[in-house]
């Protein structure tokens, strides 16, 4: 069976470093004015990016798993 650092700790890095970078630039367009969340499409693609962003961690998480155990 392979170990924990050839499967789990590239996605703990992946969406760890990567969600660091994903949610501050999230912040800094809410900050600097980028969204307007009064506008009902603002909304829905400030949803979908969020929703994208857990989306694919858990297909992700799911593959590894399916990898490993069947």
């Amino acid at each position: 069976m392979p170990s924990f650092f050839n499967t789990w700790l590239p996605f703990i890095y992946l969406y760890g470093v990567g969600g660091i970078f994903f949610f501050t630039g999230m912040i800094l367009i809410r900050k600097l004015k980028g969204i307007d969340m009064r506008k009902k499409k603002h909304r829905f693609w400030w949803k979908v990016m969020f929703f994208g962003y857990f989306y694919f961690m858990l297909i992700h998480a799911i593959l590894i798993i399916a990898a490993l155990y069947w």
